[in-house]
């Protein structure tokens, strides 16, 4: 429902009519019966965004007109291809492998998983570690998390951007456990949430 909402949008409407490829303001212009100059304003903002780059330029009555296409991060944002293929991916390792298998499986994915997404350089503190490895699960991964200092660390969240998947598969959190662990450096346990509203947990202890 809201990414419909979203798509109704006048910028979702421009998002959709890219996703069939480059056009230029003017082309958008015709086809949503808005101004040139309105299209270029939500254009340029666009791109300042991220969301759209120019690719090239098309010979025009005055002057060559800049066309516009999606940025491949929008593209893979859009697709509705990756939770249903992991769904069924996750569903179909974890019944032909023993139990310890998927939880290692899971284990490397996380560790992966923090060799691409996090810094090379991390701060030398474990305090700051753990912040950074909360900013990963939230940059990264779409989490909302946050961190609570009480004896130990922990990275609670107020959600699970994992969800879909938590719920009939818990090993699925084994895969952001040894992903915290790379990045702060020490030994994370995920104390997760997998109720009918998940949220991420995991503690990290100071010594």
């Amino acid at each position: 429902m809201l990414r419909t909402q979203l798509l109704d949008s006048t910028r979702g409407r421009i998002v959709n009519l890219l996703r069939n490829g480059g056009l230029t303001a003017d082309d958008l212009s015709s086809r949503l019966t808005l101004t040139t100059n309105a299209i270029r304003d939500h254009l340029a903002k666009m791109e300042r965004d991220g969301v759209v780059r120019r690719a090239g330029q098309r010979p025009g009555t005055t002057r060559p007109a800049y066309v516009f296409e999606l940025t491949t991060e929008i593209e893979q944002l859009l697709s509705q291809a990756y939770f249903p293929v992991l769904t069924h991916l996750v569903r179909v390792f974890a019944s032909t492998v023993s139990p310890e298998q998927v939880n290692a499986l899971m284990r490397q994915v996380g560790k992966s998983l923090a060799a691409d997404l996090s810094p090379k350089r991390r701060p030398a503190s474990t305090r700051s570690r753990v912040v950074l490895a909360s900013r990963v699960l939230n940059k990264q991964l779409g989490a909302v998390t946050h961190v609570e200092a009480n004896g130990t660390y922990v990275i609670r969240g107020s959600s699970c951007p994992l969800a879909a998947l938590t719920g009939k598969h818990p090993s699925v959190c084994l895969a952001v456990e040894s992903l915290v662990s790379e990045v702060v450096g020490r030994p994370a346990q995920e104390c997760c949430d997998r109720s009918a509203r998940p949220r991420c947990c995991f503690t990290i202890n100071r010594s």
